[in-house]
């Protein structure tokens, strides 16, 4: 059986918000696993935030989702969307969730899981913009500010718009494997997938603005073996180039040298290892360093502050 994706409309939904995901799973049936995608509302016609209208939606109350569907609310203007009438549609969140559906929220889409309850107890996030007023007008929820998304059970929340695609892609790669979310990420020309713990704002997104291929190319395996040893010849052999072209591709396409690159990324995956808990000679060995002092020097000069300084940012409220 094809299995389902349900998008439920809010009103005035943000498009990105809703095409992200949408195009995720349309692609994954390009590549051997297709779904089933239905988009679902309390009206037939719906008007964007961006003013372009959506109609013959589907009625929502003909779903009764079950384990293994997927539901997704993507975000919508909280400002202009009407609040009246809704609780038919909260009692279907919280029964969805009950028969063991999947909730998802992209961006302001959190609103609703949260209105609705769905939300009581649980980590999750939204668009950074609103974190603190998610927090604080739902003090049940455990908000965090600096990831791109977040599980917890079978409720997943992501950030601003362009992180439904990183969530999605997520999800493709827990029920079909890394290689199928690559295939899907590369021809979305999504050229790193990111796994929810890094910040918003992170290194992870910064550097990327550019069209050289190579240079994404060494900037995935970058990520991926930053644990290791890496050298400028090995890093070259990636693209099939010699260590001056692509030292010259690499500052040209991102600003900066590859050994700041990896600098800057090795500061950013210590932060979020030393948030989990880990020694401190474990982030040093994961990171790729030497030593614990290595560690100490490269954290204090990117971060201002030493390793053992780090500590967990709580919810908002």
């Amino acid at each position: 059986m094809i299995p389902k994706v349900i998008f439920y409309i809010h009103d005035q939904v943000h498009l990105l918000d809703l095409a992200g995901a949408v195009q995720v799973f349309y692609e994954s049936g390009n590549y051997g696993h297709p779904y089933e995608l239905h988009f679902v509302s309390r009206r037939p016609n719906q008007t964007s935030s961006a003013s372009l209208r959506l109609f013959a939606l589907e009625d929502y109350q003909d779903f009764a989702l079950s384990t293994g569907d997927l539901l997704i609310v993507p975000g919508y203007s909280t400002q202009k969307a009407s609040a009246e009438g809704l609780s038919a549609v909260y009692a279907w969140l919280r029964e969805s969730e009950a028969r063991g559906a999947i909730l998802c929220s992209v961006c302001t889409g959190s609103f609703l899981l949260a209105e609705a309850g769905v939300l009581d107890g649980k980590a999750c996030t939204t668009h950074w913009m609103y974190t603190e007023i998610l927090q604080k007008e739902f003090p049940r929820t455990k908000v965090f500010k600096d990831r791109l998304f977040v599980q917890a059970g079978n409720v997943y929340t992501s950030a601003g718009v362009t992180t439904g695609l990183d969530l999605a892609l997520f999800m493709l790669e827990e029920r079909h494997g890394a290689s199928h979310a690559y295939a899907v990420a590369k021809d979305l020309v999504v050229y790193i997938r990111r796994d929810g713990n890094e910040d918003q704002q992170s290194v992870y997104l910064q550097y990327r603005q550019h069209i050289s291929y190579p240079v994404h190319e060494v900037q995935d395996w970058i990520v991926h073996h930053l644990s290791g040893k890496l050298t400028l010849e090995a890093l070259s052999a990636q693209v099939h180039t010699t260590s001056r072209n692509l030292t010259r591709l690499f500052k040209s396409a991102t600003g900066i040298t590859i050994g700041q690159y990896i600098e800057k990324l090795r500061a950013e995956k210590a932060g979020r290892l030393l948030l989990d808990g880990l020694k401190i000679d474990e982030v040093a060995r994961e990171c790729g360093l030497k030593s614990t002092n290595q560690l100490r020097t490269l954290y204090k000069r990117h971060k201002g502050i030493l390793p053992s300084e780090r500590r967990l940012d709580p919810p908002q409220g």
